[in-house]
């Protein structure tokens, strides 16, 4: 078996470990930056095997520059859209806004 055969490439800004919707960005951020074992993202990813936990660090070993940009465009990607929705934010959002402020007056 090949290593890549643990993953599904959907698009060049989505890759899923077969057999699960998780994205490898999922399973690489506890290992990178929660410093996270395979052994204890078992728990965290129950859905998961552990040889799929550690495909998915040796895929980012092995592809290191190519993984780190693909991990820094979806990082690039989510704070572009926390802006947009902080800047536009939904109908929903604003009546809760609304709620709060009225229920802090209302305590004075």
């Amino acid at each position: 078996m090949r290593l890549e055969d643990f993953f599904n490439f959907l698009a060049e800004d989505d890759i899923r470990i077969k057999g699960s919707r998780i994205g490898i960005e999922t399973v690489l951020y506890e290992h990178i930056y929660r410093g996270k074992t395979a052994e204890q993202m078992t728990d965290r990813f129950p859905s998961l095997k552990l040889e799929q936990i550690y495909a998915t660090i040796l895929y980012y070993l092995l592809n290191r520059k190519k993984v780190e940009a693909y991990l820094l465009d979806g990082i690039n990607f989510s704070r572009e859209m926390r802006q947009k929705q902080a800047e536009n934010p939904s109908p929903a959002v604003l009546r809760l806004r609304k709620l709060k402020a009225e229920r802090l007056l209302s305590t004075v």
